[in-house]
């Protein structure tokens, strides 16, 4: 499978009338396997029901701002387009990573062939790259009801809204996977490799490689500026004019609204480009044995958790939406 993406990729890229195949290369039949967070039967078990929980929250919590978006008139505006677009993107992106870990805490440890975990790489890159896209898209969106309310719905047409979701897709899926053909393409010398993580992010998988690492990571390095940096400076900018909007708000109530819709979404960003900088972003050589994992943690599970928890709790729209979706479902069965 991964041999036939290649190829249509590079087809595209390359000549049409001879496509780049690359193949993985490696010696012998290479597998990884995760490193365990501890060796302790009890430990294990609390870990795996934690983590579950956290998994089922995050789908539920998801799922209902989806549900609610889309089953209420109301609320069928491009913020909230763009919010259940978020929220979906966080349920397929934690269900890469989540299922997996899960399986690896309890038990013997499973091994993870090639194939498997560079797929894995890709759909993690993929989908965490338009998560990063995507905040910055919510932010324009923001800039723009705050600071030109007036032309909002002339500005965010529902053409546009659809563009600034498929684009940000588009753009990840053409910077993800040249870098993880790339990562593939060196030797791991082995039968079984221990990766100091509990998925195939790409820096451990590097750290594997028994050849010179120096052309991936730089390209690592440029792809983590463009997913990272260029949208929170953008981010940023977004925030400065809309800040200055709105101290311009004659009412304190007013204000006191705009700051808190900002807040929420900057909570989320905040977190979610901190951790990931410090991931990507260190030297190697830097990066203590452990600590990655502990800061995947953050963008693993928090950050897909807070989405749900601040803009339901937060936000009387939405709950307004899921009390009467929940009624209306309690009044049809009890018909």
């Amino acid at each position: 499978i991964q041999e036939l993406v290649l190829t249509f990729y590079f087809s595209l890229i390359g000549d049409m009338s001879s496509p780049a195949i690359i193949h993985l290369n490696q010696s012998g039949p290479t597998e990884f396997v995760f490193r365990v967070f501890t060796s302790s039967p009890k430990i294990q078990v609390l870990l795996f029901c934690f983590f579950l929980f956290l998994y089922v929250m995050i789908l539920c919590g998801n799922a209902a701002i989806i549900w609610a978006v889309y089953t209420n008139i109301s609320l069928q505006t491009p913020m909230y387009f763009f919010l259940s677009s978020l929220s979906f993107l966080e349920i397929c992106y934690t269900t890469t990573l989540v299922p997996l870990m899960l399986s690896n805490i309890m038990g013997e440890r499973k091994p993870i062939s090639l194939t498997a975990c560079a797929t894995q790489m890709f759909f993690f890159a993929t989908l965490g790259s338009t998560d990063c896209f995507l905040l910055a898209v919510m932010a324009y969106d923001r800039y723009v009801a705050i600071c030109h309310p007036l032309q909002y719905t002339l500005i965010m047409t529902p053409q546009l809204c659809i563009q600034m979701v498929t684009g940000p897709l588009g753009l990840a899926f053409f910077l993800s996977l040249p870098l993880t053909s790339l990562v593939f393409t060196l030797p791991f010398c082995g039968r079984f490799l221990e990766i100091n993580h509990f998925f195939c992010d790409i820096p451990p998988v590097l750290q594997l490689a028994c050849a010179d690492t120096r052309v991936p990571q730089a390209v690592l390095y440029v792809i983590s500026i463009l997913v990272l940096t260029t949208p929170f400076l953008l981010i940023c900018i977004s925030y400065v004019f809309i800040t200055i909007a709105i101290l311009h708000i004659p009412s304190a109530e007013g204000r006191q609204r705009a700051f808190s819709t900002c807040s929420s979404h900057l909570t989320v960003v905040l977190l979610q480009y901190g951790c990931c900088s410090l991931v990507y972003f260190r030297p190697p050589s830097s990066t203590p044995a452990d600590e990655d994992r502990y800061l995947a943690l953050v963008y693993t599970f928090v950050t897909p958790l807070l989405n749900p928890v601040i803009y339901t709790l937060r936000n009387k729209d939405v709950k307004n939406a899921l009390k009467k979706a929940m009624s209306k479902k309690a009044a049809f069965e009890n018909l």
